[in-house]
């Protein structure tokens, strides 16, 4: 196989996995009352604690008004509640109620279970190889970006 059709391939692999990963993530996600954006705001919340919609808009890289929706329904799900922000009223921060803490930890456990139901049978060494092509992969990317933004 030629270099070129092994980046295309490659790339048109990850595209197809990562679509198909987001499909079945969401079913599972929907089975706790989350769409596929409330749980990854969750993840979002867990992983780096209280955040500013702001923030959290660029975390989850959609934009700011799509996240006050998305905040409205969690808020009616008693997940999360906004808080004015320490020193600008006008800031808003989000904070995990005690009931979306327990909602996380099942979206946590169901991702990690799916995480591993796909590495099944993949060498640990495979594995090891596939995160180093993908690291490198993002470096490269930061680096393309960087250089379009300078042009």
């Amino acid at each position: 196989m030629s270099r070129h059709t092994l980046n295309e391939r490659l790339f048109d692999e990850m595209s197809a996995f990562n679509r198909r990963l987001r499909a079945l993530f969401d079913l599972r996600a929907r089975e706790t009352g989350l769409t596929l954006t409330r749980a990854r705001a969750l993840f979002a919340l867990g992983r780096r604690g209280v955040l500013s919609q702001k923030d959290l808009a660029e975390e989850l890289e959609i934009e700011t008004p799509t996240l006050v929706r998305v905040l409205d329904g969690m808020e009616k799900q008693n997940l999360i509640e906004r808080r004015a922000g320490d020193g600008d009223r006008r800031v808003k921060e989000i904070h995990v109620t005690p009931d979306g803490e327990v909602v996380s930890r099942d979206v946590q456990d169901l991702a990690r279970s799916l995480r591993n139901r796909l590495v099944e049978g993949i060498a640990e060494e495979d594995l090891d190889t596939a995160l180093h092509v993908l690291l490198q992969l993002n470096r490269n990317l930061a680096v393309s970006s960087a250089e379009e933004q300078k042009a």
